[in-house]
Order: C-alpha cells, then sequence, then structure tokens
C-alpha cells in the first residue's frame, strides 16, 4: 500500500467507516438507511462552509455571462485583448473564476471515501474486514440492510434512481443562470447549459440502477442537502 493510499485510508476512509457503524448501532431501531442519512448530512455539515463559497462562486460567474459576452464579441479577433477585459472585469467584480471549482476538488476525497464506505458495508456485511475497526467501536456483526424494513439497501432500486434524478435536476436548473446570455436560439453556451441540465439527472439515474440502493439513498440525501443549501444561500 503506498503513501496516498495510506493517508486516504487512515484520514478518511476509516473515520468515516466507523461513523457509520457507530450510528448504526446506536441510532434507535438499527436502520442502516437512517445511519447513511445521519451520515450525509454530517459530512454535509463539515462541507458547508466550502459549499457555499463554491456556490456564491458559480452564481456570480453565471450572472456575468451578459457581460462576457460582450467582451467576446467586442474583441473576437483580439484574444489577448479580450484576455485582459475578461481579468479586469473580473476585479472589478472581486471574482475567482476558479473559485468555484476548488471547493469541489477539496471536498472530492471525502466524498469518495463516504462511497466507498456505502458500497462495501452495502456489499460485504457479513465479511467486514476487522482490522478497519478503532478500540472503541464494537464488530456490529450481520448489519441489516432493510431501510425502514422495505428496502434492501444492498439491491438496486429503480424508485431511489427516480428521485435522485429529479432532486439532480432540480439541483442543476437551480444554480443556472437566471438572465439569458444571449437572444439567439443558436448560442453555444446556451444550448451546453441545456444539455448538462437533462444530462446529469439521466446519467445519474442510469448509474444509480446498476449500484446498491444504499448509494442511491446517498446520493438522494447529499442531493437534497445541497437544494436547501442553495436555497438558503441564494436567499442571503
Amino acid at each position: 500500500m503506498n503513501f496516498l493510499s495510506i493517508v486516504f485510508n487512515e484520514v478518511l476512509y476509516r473515520p468515516i467507516f466507523n461513523a457509520l457503524v457507530l450510528l448504526y448501532q446506536y441510532l434507535p431501531g438499527q436502520d442502516f438507511g437512517i445511519a447513511i442519512i445521519v451520515l450525509t448530512c454530517i459530512v454535509r455539515l463539515l462541507l458547508y462552509p466550502s459549499t457555499v463559497k463554491s456556490i456564491r462562486s458559480q452564481k456570480a460567474l453565471q450572472e456575468l455571462q451578459p457581460k462576457i459576452k460582450e467582451i467576446q464579441n467586442k474583441f473576437k479577433k483580439n484574444k489577448e485583448e479580450q484576455a485582459k477585459a475578461m481579468m479586469k472585469l473580473y476585479k472589478e467584480k472581486k471574482i475567482n473564476p476558479l473559485s468555484g471549482c476548488l471547493p469541489l476538488l477539496a471536498q472530492l476525497p471525502m466524498l469518495i471515501a463516504l462511497f466507498l464506505v456505502l458500497r462495501n458495508l452495502a456489499g460485504n456485511s457479513g465479511s467486514i474486514d476487522s482490522s478497519l475497526f478503532y478500540s472503541f467501536v464494537s464488530h456490529p456483526g450481520e448489519i441489516n440492510p432493510m431501510f425502514l424494513g422495505i428496502l434492501n439497501l444492498t439491491t438496486p432500486s429503480s424508485i431511489l434512481a427516480v428521485f435522485a434524478g429529479i432532486f439532480q435536476f432540480i439541483q442543476t436548473k437551480m444554480i443556472s443562470a437566471k438572465t439569458n446570455v444571449s437572444g439567439k436560439s443558436g448560442d453555444f453556451s446556451q444550448m451546453m447549459q441545456k444539455q448538462m441540465l437533462y444530462f446529469f439527472p439521466i446519467l445519474t439515474f442510469l448509474i444509480l440502477l446498476k449500484l446498491p440502493s444504499a448509494i442511491g439513498l446517498y446520493w438522494m440525501t447529499t442531493t437534497l442537502f445541497a437544494i436547501g443549501q442553495q436555497y438558503l444561500t441564494f436567499k442571503s
């Protein structure tokens, strides 16, 4: 195991793994689905400040699209002047064009660790590696994969996949620009934005159709949390 794998395992994977096992053991009813929802909300709360910063940056950039389009048209044949004008605009509005992406990239390792924990626990509840447990966490034995007694979280769920796709659409719609960049129906940026609006929800649905519904439950929960976070951010 190389250094990066060790760091990832000890700093992210094991803490999240043990947190989920503890939640499963101590939450009333020992419901694996409820434990997933609670853990997902805890992780999202830890990432809340960086996510808010990312949302604000994305929205600010989208609201600048009409002015960006004007600069692109004005300096269409002079890329150097176009770049200078763009940087001047960003400086005037105090916006870093990369600030919307960097917080999301910083979150990826934690989200990947959470995804791997859910996948492994949902698929290998009867053969969990005992070396992953901390000394104060006891092995839960066989984890009951049923959510509310009706949904087996180790198998795919088309219902969860549909809801996750719908919520993904709502989240993407909320973050899209409120103003039209151009009045032309063939504008490339508008076409790409519309394609992404439908592409990501459909892709989410197709992916979750093949994965354990524990992943679908996590995805739906984190998307609902993001919708609420975007609403509060835009409102403020």
